[in-house]
């Protein structure tokens, strides 16, 4: 057994070649001890902040906490999420997600790491396919 005390691991910035904007994400699972390998973090994204583009080897699952964000898949729509609703992304599904233009939002995000690597990281999203027209 392994209990990490609220606040022990605390919130880092979100790294600005994997991000716009203002991100901040505190680990819930961090580390990974084969032969387990999920990860999860609360990412917390302010107003216009979000993803670069990007795939996970095993599929990726958002669960929205507070506030309202955006989604989008590869030639898909942009898709509005509020607080309880559940998104899944299929492995190597090339996604972005974030906050909203006006509005802060937090996600916990969970995914499993496949020989060793949990995320492909892409090209940051545009500020023109972020403004694109959003779908119910």
């Amino acid at each position: 057994m392994d209990i990490h005390q609220a606040g022990s691991r605390p919130a880092k910035p979100g790294p600005g070649e994997y991000f716009s904007g203002t991100v901040s994400v505190e680990p819930i699972i961090a580390s990974v001890n084969a032969p387990s390998r999920v990860l999860a973090a609360s990412v917390a994204f302010e107003p216009g902040a979000r993803t670069a583009w990007h795939t996970h080897p095993l599929g990726q699952t958002l669960y929205v906490v507070s506030g309202v964000g955006l989604v989008q898949t590869e030639g898909g729509p942009i898709r509005e999420i509020h607080p309880g609703d559940t998104v899944w992304f299929s492995p190597g599904e090339k996604h972005w997600h974030g906050a909203a233009p006006t509005s802060a939002m937090t996600h916990i995000a969970v995914h499993e790491a496949l020989n060793g690597s949990a995320v492909t990281w892409m090209e940051h999203v545009t500020d023109e396919e972020y403004a694109g027209k959003i779908s119910g």
